[in-house]
């Protein structure tokens, strides 16, 4: 047995065990669903690489477990760097060809892309567009109506007008949508664009890759070269500094070249923690705006239009009016959970041959209906905090300034933040039109009083409790 294949062998003992520890770790469900697919490979330098079957499974593999299977092999002394996990079509069994073409494969997701390669291009670096996700199917209203005309603007604009367009909101409000919505529009109507929309997680994961195969200038290229960026959560990206620094560059060079960038975030660039002050600043130099909590109008609509595709689907169906108005009524977190109570409902009305009754609704929806009564609200955090204080409500929402009502008030806005999903503009807005600023400072000021004065910390504190009982 030559060098090689020994190596080969005693590297496939120690992944044996590997795997083992990991059966033990995760469970035989979790264990089957990530690695009985998985085929070892062989030894390239210092790098152990591993084939399986789908770019999913590979992503998530690396993303999730990658650095858990190093530890594990270095702990029973095996000779390796890196694990890569690679796609099964790249494998060649040519022996004198293995290593060269490995190698190529290995940095094939940094090669260039020719500009009629869109398709490509995307699904290599981005992620994939939703064709559902269209401004034909988007549901406007007052808590989006700035949002989804900006989104149109963008996307229908020869020429750029504003840049970049920062979308933020809370989880499921329709920041997505209107990005895959942009994304489909202006490949519609200029096919010849480079349009790239991912996840800022994708961005890093990206990065790390091209950082790991030495093929950082293909990856400059690449992101460089698109005429529209898209990036989703970029809060994601809140404490990796490496990650914000490229961001930065790409952020900067797309701007100076009069290319689109478009971001969101689950808050406004001021609120992004972790994220550089250059960059923040950076964030709000073109159209900052936010998606509001829906209200009832917007989700009866929304309800509506569902309600109207699923009967292009299956005419039988017969969808009252009045449960429709039920769940707008009832559940209002958010859009994502509202249109999946309308599927839960129609499906169990499907299987089980009972018709789409309000009863029914409250049978099978009972669990998210009770979540959504329970959850607080900033008027609950207003009214407990008034009368905490001995305050009228009007006393915490008027101009005054006097201590006596300042403090009850900076009190009520930091439990606002970190007991209510609402941004800060929407927090301003309920505490008598004030800025998002004042909120900031509130919740500094109060975060800095818990540290120091422990009247407060337990004031803060009874009053959160009296609030989640």
């Amino acid at each position: 047995m030559d060098k090689k294949n020994s190596n080969n062998a005693d590297i496939k003992e120690k992944w044996n065990h590997a795997l083992s520890v990991l059966r033990a770790e995760l469970g035989e469900a979790t264990f089957r669903s990530w690695f009985r697919h998985i085929e070892f490979g062989e030894l390239v330098n210092e790098d152990l690489v591993l084939y399986v079957p789908t770019k999913f499974m590979k992503d998530w593999i690396h993303t999730h477990y990658g650095d858990r299977i190093l530890s594990i092999l270095k702990s029973n002394s095996a000779p390796i760097k890196n694990v890569i996990i690679d796609l099964q079509k790249f494998k060649k069994t040519n022996d004198t060809s293995e290593e060269v073409q490995s190698k190529s494969d290995l940095s094939s997701s940094s090669a260039q892309v020719s500009a009629n390669e869109e398709g490509d291009h995307n699904s290599m670096l981005g992620a994939p567009l939703d064709p559902n996700l269209s401004f034909d199917n988007f549901v406007v209203g007052a808590s989006n109506e700035l949002a989804y005309a900006a989104a149109k603007r963008i996307a229908e604009a020869d020429k750029v007008s504003f840049n970049p367009l920062f979308l933020y909101g809370g989880v499921g409000l329709g920041k997505t949508h209107l990005m895959h919505a942009i994304a489909l529009e202006i490949k519609k109507n200029w096919p010849e664009r480079k349009v790239l929309y991912l996840s800022a997680e994708k961005f890093m994961y990206q990065f790390i890759r091209a950082l790991r195969f030495k093929d950082t200038m293909s990856f400059k290229q690449q992101f460089r070269s698109v005429d529209v960026l898209m990036v989703d959560d970029i809060q994601f990206i809140a404490g990796k500094d490496s990650t914000q620094e490229e961001f930065f560059h790409t952020f900067n060079t797309l701007i100076d070249h009069n290319h689109q960038v478009v971001i969101s975030a689950d808050r406004s660039p001021v609120d992004l923690d972790g994220i550089e002050e250059r960059i923040r600043s950076r964030l709000g130099w073109g159209l900052v705006t936010d998606i509001h909590a829906s209200d009832y109008e917007l989700r009866l609509g929304i309800l509506q239009s569902k309600a109207e595709a699923h009967l292009e689907e299956n005419p039988d169906l017969i969808i009252n009016d009045n449960m429709l108005e039920f769940l707008a009524q009832k559940i209002d977190s958010n859009i994502r959970v509202l249109e999946g109570a309308l599927n839960r409902v129609i499906a169990y009305s499907s299987f089980v041959g009972r018709p789409l009754t309000i009863d029914m609704a409250q049978e099978v929806l009972k669990d998210l209906i009770r979540a959504s009564q329970r959850r607080i609200t900033i008027d609950d955090i207003q009214r407990k905090v008034a009368d905490y204080y001995n305050l009228r409500l009007s006393d915490l929402l008027s101009a005054r300034r006097s201590r006596t009502i300042a403090r009850p008030r900076q009190v009520a806005m930091y439990l606002s933040k970190i007991l209510t999903t609402r941004s800060l503009p929407e927090i301003g807005r309920k505490f008598g039109g004030r800025d998002h600023t004042t909120v900031i400072h509130a919740v500094k000021r109060i975060e800095g009083l818990r540290d120091s004065d422990s009247a407060i910390q337990e004031e803060v504190d009874l009053l959160t409790r009296s609030l989640e009982s």
